[in-house]
């Protein structure tokens, strides 16, 4: 389950991305809908480390690096 919400937190993230470029292009940077998408942008990024670190705090998460 959360490896599912990390995932779909990454998609999200990703069309965050996707929608800021293409209001810059269309607005040409004059209206608040690119800072509005930076915002959320950033919100999704921060739930997403979020969770990768309670992934990792809870044991759910490991990693198979060696060293």
């Amino acid at each position: 389950m959360l490896k599912v919400a990390i995932v779909l937190s990454l998609l999200a993230t990703v069309v965050s991305l996707f929608s800021g470029l293409f209001f810059l292009v269309k607005d040409e940077g004059r209206s608040s809908r690119v800072v509005n998408a930076l915002t959320v942008r950033v919100t999704l990024t921060a739930l997403t480390v979020a969770l990768i670190a309670w992934g990792f705090y809870s044991g759910q998460l490991t990693s198979q690096v060696t060293w």
